[in-house]
């Protein structure tokens, strides 16, 4: 029985996972943290790519490690209530709520602003959205060679573009990062402002979603064996970590360098549309909004076609594939309308919430060999997770709602009694607490029935 792949193997799956992970949304990002960060953007980037791109890594390793076949079976040990909750809000936030609304948002900052008037900017946006989701919802109601075509010949052409105005950024950088003042969260605190800011590429949620699809590759491939799996997995990660982290670095030395020679910008996307207009003209942002354009509606179809197939296989009595798709669409252009901006602000109270469940989800996934899916172990480390992530969500709520005075007595309890809570990592000690809790219990109730 096959149990290693070769390096060419090894390369395909790499680029899979990096092709899985690695949308035109990913871009605005690390971006935005360089020209925030300043002099501190090396220790914000550090933090950036431990929950960017290291978490996503091990939400892979720790599906093929707990050899589940999909999110909800993942999350099936907590109770088969909890796992549906879980598993619909998860791809709800990474499909109609927030990350397929922010393709189409994305590829407007980046492709269309820049040749709209500020005065016609809602009305550009929501043309340009009607257009991307009506190409979007004909694609995924006929998903056929497009996905493909754009697979292997897009991304390719978007990556060398990329590469051409990365390259340029060090050659004939715009600024000295040294010289440049961090701004806010990340004066004091640019570690773990990076770490918060990885949250927002939403990829460590996608991993859990799309894990099935690459260990299936892998399995295609010839092995069998669920540890062999595991180990070959975790070497194609490392693979697709070393693209990914060479990528979101670059980002976020452009970000910095930006501000010796172009003003601050409201997010990423027109932070990169400026840079590419400020080395190549006219020429460059076109060619860049025609590559973001066509990837993130790569990206949306993608999105729409997984969210619609898990929720007709989830409830396959209620609604069918096709309206799926429709209700999706329709949701997502809606929201794209409110802008980028708009979309981030909101998705942050949720990916607040969200995070802490998938980071134990992923840990305790990982330690299966140790604890055999153990239940009472599961429930004691979500529960107490639950309850510190909702202080999380009530810390991240807009400005209006975190005024009001239950949410402050809230947050102002939990910043009287949670370690690390400043530091949005409010909840690890519980969730240990929980962990340990249920250990001990099951431990117990072992010996117990030993003797």
């Amino acid at each position: 029985m096959k149990t290693k792949l070769n390096f060419k193997e090894s390369l395909l799956v790499g680029s899979l996972l990096f092709g899985l992970f690695f949308g035109a949304g990913n871009l605005i990002f690390p971006v935005q943290l360089g020209q925030l960060a300043g002099s501190n953007t090396l220790q914000a980037t550090i933090g950036f790519l431990i929950t960017g791109v290291g978490l996503p890594i091990l939400g892979i390793v720790a599906s093929a490690i707990s050899q589940s076949d999909s999110l909800f079976n993942m999350a099936e040990p907590i109770n088969r209530g909890y796992a549906i909750f879980f598993t619909c809000a998860l791809y709800l936030t990474i499909g109609p709520l927030f990350a397929i609304p922010r393709t189409a948002t994305v590829a407007f900052e980046v492709g269309l602003r820049p040749f709209v008037s500020d005065i016609y900017l809602k009305i550009g946006l929501l043309i340009f959205s009607f257009i991307f989701f009506v190409l979007t919802l004909y694609f995924s109601l006929r998903p056929g060679r497009i996905l493909d075509w754009i697979g292997k010949y897009l991304n390719p052409i978007f990556l060398v573009l990329l590469s051409i105005l990365l390259i340029i950024t060090f050659i004939k950088p715009m600024g000295v990062v040294s010289q440049l003042e961090p701004q806010g969260k990340y004066i004091s605190r640019p570690f773990f402002a990076g770490l918060l800011d990885g949250y927002n590429t939403m990829d460590a949620l996608a991993s859990l979603a799309f894990a099935i699809v690459v260990i299936s590759n892998v399995r295609k491939l010839g092995i069998k064996n669920s540890t062999s799996i595991a180990i070959e997995t975790s070497k194609s990660g490392l693979l697709s970590l070393v693209g990914m982290t060479a990528i979101y670095a670059s980002l976020a030395y452009m970000g910095a360098t930006s501000l010796g020679s172009l003003s601050p910008a409201d997010n990423g996307g027109v932070i990169l549309s400026m840079v590419s207009n400020h080395y190549y003209g006219f020429i460059g942002q076109l060619l860049l909004a025609a590559i973001v354009t066509a990837a993130c509606l790569k990206t949306a179809i993608g999105l729409i076609t997984s969210c619609a197939e898990m929720f007709s296989n989830l409830f396959p009595k209620s609604v069918d594939y096709k309206k799926y798709v429709i209700i999706f669409t329709l949701c997502s252009f809606t929201i794209a309308n409110f802008g980028l901006n708009t979309i981030i602000q909101l998705s942050v109270p949720v990916l607040m919430f969200l995070y802490p469940l998938a980071i134990t989800l992923i840990i305790l996934s990982i330690l299966n060999p140790l604890i055999n899916k153990e239940k009472i172990i599961y429930r004691w480390t979500t529960g107490f997770t639950i309850i510190a992530a909702f202080f999380d969500l009530c810390r991240a709520l807009p400005q209006p709602l975190r005024e009001n005075a239950f949410v402050k007595s809230i947050v102002d309890f939990a910043l009287s009694y949670l370690p690390g809570f400043d530091y949005g990592f409010g909840w690890v000690v519980p969730a240990f607490c929980g962990f340990i809790i249920g250990l001990g219990i099951w431990k117990i109730k072992r010996k117990t029935v030993l003797n």
